[in-house]
């Protein structure tokens, strides 16, 4: 202890960084596939590794706790009396890998590649997630003690939408309680300038279809004497948005948060090249619900979104037939104050409402759906981050919304009554979900001084609750 207290954990991180770095490589070759079956038994290995690792860090009552699916890891460290207790949040589970053949290396044998390191689960979210880990390890050999109270939420079941979770958290919330969650899931935007993340948006999906005759017809025959199911897609979708982007869905904004002027002034703030933007999508325009600026329309305003449709004949050259079916797939963005289940109503009822005559119609509502998360700028986690990450590099953040989904911030305000701050140190350029993911190494040892700094933030900018109670 005598050594390292006076290296301090800036030190001991230098000293440890190869040590680090080939842990994560341990790490990283547990295939935790959690969509797949015959995987199952490599997620849970994935948690018994991440248990003995937070034991090794000076983590106490770590455990894998039973969820009726993929499981949980918990571990606390409770001796900051009168300080505020974080709750760390992060998933160990990954994406399948295919399409195989697109990976330049194998993507469970960890590669390094100009100061990149290859493999599945490298950035989302095992790169992320073993971060504060070794960052807490870093502060205990050095100091002791950390600065804050700490407990660990890691689940192996994110990437397939959490569904055990909700239950598990209402039942196990006493355990879970806490002043502030902090996630090490996802990424930042860009590696500069820095940028913390205060909402995402909530999502709701529903599929159409529209059916005709018993059959596909001729086209010349039977054309203009009974109903085209294409042609009444095509007009039922005409009526649910605007020429200018607006949509006419009656009811779909009726709960809308508007924007005010603080968080337009915010997001105004955030860099953005619209001409860069447009250049890189290779489109002429951007569009879309006109009275709002590009970032405001992407972070901070709902979307109803065309995704597919299918229908008649699909093959090269002329089939001049009457098509008996046609389908089409929706999914919608969602704002504060949206309810998922409201909105996929205004939109049955708009469907059915505007289904013209000679046709049936169903609607199938997609069961995954989410409410959209938003944490105040203002709020005392952020206000920690904000300090932690100007501290670290030099530079002030902005803050940002991401147009994406992540379900479980919500899930978790909504079963812990505490907010989560995002503070991921991997970049959204990294390929999450796709061959060659990677983390840059940079980052991953960036990460682990910015968590260190991030705890000694919030022992002074977080406010302390109810003492919280031991789980071991």
């Amino acid at each position: 202890m005598t050594h390292y207290a006076e290296m301090g954990w800036q030190g001991y991180l230098a000293e440890h960084r190869a040590r680090f770095q080939e842990e994560l490589v341990e790490f990283l070759r547990i295939p935790s596939i959690s969509a797949l079956p015959e995987h199952t038994a490599d997620v849970r290995r994935a948690a018994e590794w991440l248990v003995k690792r937070l034991e090794s860090a000076g983590v106490e009552g770590a455990r894998v706790l039973e969820t009726g699916g993929h499981p949980v890891v918990y571990g606390e460290w409770l001796h900051a009396p009168g300080k505020p207790t974080a709750l760390i949040y992060a998933h160990f589970d990954v994406q399948p890998v295919d399409p195989l053949d697109e990976w330049d290396s194998a993507p469970f044998e960890p590669t390094v590649r100009d100061g990149k390191m290859y493999c599945r689960g490298a950035t989302d979210d095992k790169g992320n997630l073993l971060i504060p880990i070794l960052s807490l390890e870093a502060l205990l050999k050095t100091e002791g003690k950390l600065p804050v109270n700490v407990k660990f939420l890691l689940e192996g079941q994110e990437e397939i939408g959490s569904p055990q979770l909700p239950t598990f958290l209402d039942a196990n919330a006493a355990l879970f309680t806490c002043d502030v969650i902090v996630s090490a899931d996802g990424g930042r935007l860009g590696e500069d300038p820095p940028a913390l993340i205060v909402g995402t948006k909530g999502i709701c999906a529903l599929e159409i279809d529209v059916w005709g005759a018993k059959s596909d017809l001729h086209s010349g025959i039977f054309g203009g004497a009974v109903a085209n199911p294409l042609h009444a897609l095509v007009h039922i979708l005409g009526t649910m948005r605007g020429a200018d982007g607006k949509i006419l869905v009656e009811g779909f904004y009726d709960d809308v948060v508007p924007l005010d002027d603080d968080e337009r002034r915010l997001i105004a703030e955030a860099p953005f090249d619209e001409q860069a933007y447009k250049a890189q999508l290779g489109v002429e325009e951007v569009f879309g619900e006109p009275g709002f600026s590009t970032l405001e329309r992407s972070w901070a305003r709902p979307t109803l979104e065309l995704n597919g449709m299918r229908g008649g004949f699909q093959g090269e050259g002329i089939k001049t037939v009457l098509p008996a079916a046609a389908h089409a797939k929706l999914s919608c963005r969602l704002v504060a104050d949206q309810n998922p289940a409201r909105v996929l109503e205004c939109l049955t009822e708009h469907i059915h409402k505007h289904t013209p005559p000679g046709v049936k119609v169903a609607v199938t509502p997609d069961p995954g759906r989410a409410h959209a998360y938003l944490v105040p700028a203002s709020h005392p986690g952020n206000k920690a981050a904000h300090a932690a990450v100007e501290r670290l590099l030099g530079r002030a953040p902005y803050y940002a919304r991401l147009g994406g989904t992540v379900p479980v911030y919500e899930v978790l305000l909504r079963e812990l009554g505490a907010h989560a701050i995002a503070y991921g140190w991997g970049c959204n350029d990294e390929g999450q979900h796709a061959p060659n993911e990677f983390i840059r190494l940079k980052n991953f040892e960036k990460g682990q001084q910015g968590w260190c700094v991030l705890l000694e933030e919030m022992a002074q900018k977080v406010p302390a609750g109810e003492p919280a109670a031991r789980g071991a």
